[in-house]
């Protein structure tokens, strides 16, 4: 598979309805062997997360459960769920590895959909067997897109604004939080920032806030949380759009030999409010 990812990154969207041909036996492998690879399951900070594949006939899996995804989804042929625990490193990494898996789904011309919360946890419950501390925080489901993209679809993208993303001067800043990033200031990181920008986000509020060093050789990733955005299920969803935000990022960085390593560490930046989190940094050597 040679196809670029930075070109995959800039043409994968969301995909609500499906096609009636059933997924292939070889596409059914390969997802099966992504989702049981240890480096697909393991990232930056060594929290495990667990992806199951559940292949479904008019949404009804082979034991007989109906899972509910409130209408938003059409015909899928397949879901891969999502477990992890529930605190922000595991939801931040499992979101990174999560996200590697669309990407590869959309390799193989599949359609795929972060779903956060308009899916019934229950019904995903009954399918699948989660140990105490651990729950699903999202799902996608699978499948081929249906060539004809319906007005459904587009209506969708419409109200949750997927096409309109924000510009460089409102997420992404130079040594502070007062100074905005010029893309002619980005240097090798341009490509990387703008795919971190074209990522998928919960409700496309793209809550990333990235920070060049004036080094130009570390990049700080922050959030700006949407206050009471996911209070009702549970579990900070905004903190999956910072995981994607870093598989986005460092696919670009792989693709470009861009060398570098995720970091924690005190960046003595301060933030305009407490709105705002520290969530990891990109150093190159």
């Amino acid at each position: 598979m040679n196809q670029s990812m930075i070109e995959t990154m800039k043409r994968r969207q969301s995909i609500r309805t499906y096609d009636n041909q059933p997924i292939s036996e070889q596409h059914i492998r390969l997802l099966q062997e992504f989702i049981s690879s240890e480096s697909h399951l393991v990232g930056p900070f060594g929290r495990k997360g667990k992806m199951e594949l559940i292949q479904v006939t008019n949404n009804v899996t082979d034991k007989g459960i109906k899972l509910g995804t409130y209408g938003f989804i059409k015909n899928p042929k397949a879901y891969v769920v999502g477990i992890c625990e529930n605190d922000k490193y595991s939801l931040v990494e499992f979101a990174y590895n999560f996200h590697k898996l669309v990407l590869f789904a959309t390799q193989l011309g599949m359609g795929t959909c972060w779903m956060g919360g308009t899916f019934s946890r229950n019904s995903f419950e009954e399918e699948i067997t989660l140990r105490k501390v651990e729950f699903i925080p999202c799902v996608t489901p699978v499948g081929y897109p249906k060539e004809k993209q319906r007005i459904f679809d587009k209506a969708v993208r419409y109200v949750v604004k997927a096409d309109n993303k924000k510009k460089w001067d409102k997420l992404f800043y130079e040594q502070t939080f007062e100074k905005t990033l010029e893309k002619t200031r980005a240097g090798d990181y341009e490509t990387p920032i703008e795919m971190v920008r074209l990522g998928p986000s919960a409700s496309n509020k793209q809550p990333w806030r990235l920070v060049l060093s004036e080094s130009g050789k570390v990049c700080h990733f922050f959030i700006e949380h949407t206050p009471n955005y996911s209070s009702s299920l549970g579990y900070d969803m905004q903190l999956l759009d910072m995981g994607i935000a870093m598989c986005q990022f460092e696919t670009a960085c792989k693709e470009l030999n861009l060398e570098g390593h995720w970091v924690i560490e005190d960046t003595l930046i301060d933030m305009p409010n407490g709105n705002f989190e520290y969530i990891v940094s990109w150093k190159s050597p």
